[in-house]
């Protein structure tokens, strides 16, 4: 079955366009031209994938807003912000709002596919574990890719799906440093430094909301990150 793309643009040309080029390209695509319209359509199915302009009609972040509700429902769904707005703020608080991508509207339409397909691409990895039913377990640390799901001391660790591709990255090889280029490549997306470094914060503050005093996530500076590799077994 194709995937299913929910698109959500105001401006009706421009939604058009994309609806057809993502036809074209094989995805079924279902288009909103509000954040109540979508959120109202999305709550009765979700999509595999939401594609979100940042200013909706009447509201000037009205997509940064359908991205937190979407986040609240459905932690692991790949949402890709498609926007004119340039800033680094506005593409660092996407991202620190759960966003997986962050593209202008000045890429062209294969580029915007290549990311798309990366994004699929991500997804389909980590549900194709090394082995059967082995999730991997480092400490208190249980990351199973089957379901996507993270927990930290048995308590579930609500992580998109950028942060449990990044997680894995790390968690991978305990000791082991690896620079934001790595991470980018292990994750199969471009982003920026400040990117990067933004959800690693937003990782790290999921832990500690279960645990204040994690520290495994740590900066090796002017180098990366890594996983920790002291943390006891338990």
């Amino acid at each position: 079955m194709s995937k299913h793309i929910a698109l959500i643009e105001d401006e009706a040309a421009i939604r058009e366009n994309y609806q057809a080029f993502l036809s074209a390209q094989g995805y079924r695509v279902s288009t909103y031209a509000s954040r109540p319209e979508a959120l109202a359509a999305l709550r009765q199915r979700l999509p595999d994938m939401a594609v979100i302009d940042i200013g909706l009609q009447d509201e000037i972040e009205g997509g940064f807003e359908l991205c937190r509700e979407l986040r609240h429902l459905a932690p692991r769904l790949p949402i890709l912000f498609l926007t004119a707005r340039d800033s680094e703020l506005d593409a660092i608080s996407g991202l620190r709002l759960g966003a997986d991508d962050y593209l202008t509207k000045d890429i062209s339409l294969p580029h915007l596919a290549a990311r798309i397909t990366a994004l699929f691409r991500r997804l389909e990895a980590l549900r194709q574990p090394e082995g059967p039913n082995q999730p991997l377990q480092r400490g208190p640390l249980r990351l199973d890719l089957d379901r996507l799901h993270a927990s930290w001391h048995q308590q579930p660790l609500e992580l998109t799906l950028t942060e449990f591709w990044i997680l894995h990255a790390l968690a991978q090889r305990p000791g082991h440093v690896k620079n934001r280029q790595q991470l980018m490549d292990a994750a199969s997306v471009v982003l920026d430094d400040n990117t990067i470094t933004s959800h690693i914060k937003r990782i790290r503050r999921k832990f500690q909301q279960i645990d204040p005093a994690f520290d495994a996530i740590q900066t090796v500076y002017g180098m990366g990150y890594r996983w920790h590799a002291a943390v006891p077994e338990t």
